[in-house]
């Protein structure tokens, strides 16, 4: 990894800004503010891209990337879900306005045939729908109850048209205030598989986490606002490996500072581990393991899909 240009493997913002101040040795990265909190356990950062600088660093678009985290999705109950999904529809809700005159079209993106792929889909099946009724049977709907539509467009391997091409087609005839996007993420982390949900209001560009980018779905090409809504489910063998060098390296340098005082200068030490840490190394392990084409998911994906697919719906059913 070059310095000026990291090759990011991960659509997580809050991880890109990490990455970016361990690279670089900094402690604030210019054009990105970072705040987090704690609500009940649930901890929710939030991402500023200010400028361009910042927008060039991380590689993300400027605008608000908000990052929840669920400290084990395993072990939640119904209790825990109700609070994850209430925290996240008050984000949605401080993202899209709570204007109720503002129509909404909610959007899952992926393949319903492949798990780790699913999400968006799974999503839609849950949106609680209000178009059809507010047009054609408006006395039986609510005040103030909003015009929300839902679709599962596919993706291009199926379809053979892009998935842009599909969304814009609605949009242009439905025309929708509001889109809201759901996909599925890379993560450059496991541990943040199926536990994390990260929202944002630029929009998306499915794939791109996983050397597959699509045409991007953002305000600039819809001509409307594009909140997104992501889940990480994948991380390529590479970041995996290179995570676990790390935490092996961690544990070597403070057992080899503790017993150097006598038998090695430090030097040598930081030297050895200098090596170790240098910026390609990501690309040497891709190299060797071939990695190009093996992504990884957890063997429990099925139950992580469904959990996180019921929490987002409920969220967004919440939010508008």
């Amino acid at each position: 990894m070059n310095k000026k240009y990291l090759n990011y493997r991960t659509d997580m913002a809050d991880e890109r800004v990490d990455t970016y101040k361990r690279v670089h040795n900094l402690s604030e990265v210019d054009g990105i503010k970072v705040e987090s909190s704690n609500q009940n356990g649930i901890i929710t950062t939030t991402v500023d891209v200010l400028n361009e600088n910042g927008a060039k660093a991380v590689q993300k678009d400027i605008g608000k990337y908000i990052t929840i985290e669920i400290t084990d999705i395993n072990t939640i109950d119904e209790e825990d879900e109700e609070n994850i999904s209430q925290v996240l529809a008050e984000q949605i809700k401080d993202l899209i306005n709570s204007d109720f005159d503002k129509s909404v079209l909610v959007v899952g993106l992926g393949n319903e045939d492949v798990t780790p792929d699913a999400l968006g889909p799974k999503v839609i099946k849950n949106i609680d729908v209000t178009r059809h009724i507010l047009n054609f049977a408006k006395e039986f709907a609510k005040s103030n109850t909003r015009e929300v539509s839902a679709i599962a467009p596919g993706v291009l391997g199926t379809t053979g048209i892009e998935t842009s091409e599909i969304i814009s087609s609605i949009v242009n005839n439905v025309k929708p205030d509001i889109l809201i996007v759901i996909d599925s993420l890379a993560s450059s982390s496991i541990h943040r598989i199926g536990s994390t949900i990260q929202l944002s209001n630029t929009g998306i560009t499915p794939g791109s986490g996983v050397r597959n980018k699509r045409e991007g779905i953002n305000q600039s090409n819809m001509k409307i606002p594009v909140i997104a809504i992501g889940v990480p489910c994948v991380v390529d063998m590479a970041t995996i490996t290179n995570e676990a060098i790390d935490k092996m390296l961690d544990s070597a340098r403070e057992e080899l500072t503790d017993f150097s005082n006598k038998i090695i200068e430090k030097k040598k030490i930081d030297s050895i581990f200098e090596f170790l840490e240098r910026d390609t190394r990501y690309d040497m392990i891709s190299n060797i393991l071939n990695t190009d084409n093996y992504i990884v998911t957890p063997k429990e994906v099925d139950e992580l899909i469904a959990d996180m697919s019921s929490i987002i719906a409920s969220g967004i059913n919440k939010a508008v």
